[in-house]
C-alpha cells in the first residue's frame, strides 16, 4: 500500500510510501527489487513504511523497521501526515551502518536534534557508530535498545 492507511479502528496509522524530503537521505545505491519476473535497481526502497501513534499528551511515537527512507524524512512525513509537531518518541531501525550511509550520521543526529524526541531508541540497523552518535546528541532522550526490552507509552 503506497498511500497510508489506518489500523485498529483508526488508532494507528501506517504511513504508506515516505516522502523524500532531505538532501542527505537518498536510499541505497545498490538495492534491487523484483518486478515482474525481472531483478530492476530500486535505490529509494519505495515500500518502506513506518508506524504512527499519537499519545494523548505525549506527541508522535513513530515505529520504523529498517527506516530505509531515513528517519529524518519518516519524522518529517508522520508530522505532514498527522500535523502534530510534537515528537515524543523514535523507535527502530534508523539504517545508519556500514559505509554508504555513515557519512550521513552527523547530519542525521543534528535533524533528530531539532525535533526534540523525548525518547529515542536506534535498533537494529541503526550500526554502532549512530548509536554511540546519537547517545551523544540525545543523552536525555536516547534508551539502548535489546532483545527483551519493554516501552510502556
Amino acid at each position: 500500500e503506497r498511500q497510508p492507511s489506518f489500523l485498529f479502528q483508526d488508532s494507528l496509522l501506517i504511513t504508506g510510501e515516505v516522502d523524500r524530503t532531505t538532501e542527505f537521505e537518498t536510499g541505497f545505491p545498490v538495492h534491487q527489487a523484483l518486478r515482474g519476473g525481472e531483478w530492476q535497481p530500486d535505490p529509494l526502497i519505495l515500500d518502506d513504511q513506518a508506524l504512527i501513534a499519537n499519545v494523548r499528551d505525549k506527541g508522535l511515537v513513530i515505529l520504523t523497521g529498517c527506516g530505509h527512507s531515513g528517519i529524518v524524512n519518516i519524522v518529517r512525513y508522520a508530522k505532514k501526515l498527522t500535523g502534530v509537531d510534537k515528537i515524543y518518541a523514535v523507535l527502530g531501525g534508523f539504517h545508519l551502518s556500514g559505509p554508504v550511509f555513515e557519512p550521513i550520521i552527523p547530519a542525521t543526529c543534528e535533524a533528530l536534534a531539532a525535533f526534540a524526541p523525548e525518547v529515542v531508541v536506534p535498533a537494529h540497523c541503526t550500526g554502532w557508530r549512530a548509536v554511540h552518535a546519537l547517545a551523544a546528541t540525545l543523552p536525555d532522550a536516547f534508551i539502548q535498545n535489546s532483545v527483551g526490552t519493554r516501552f510502556e507509552l
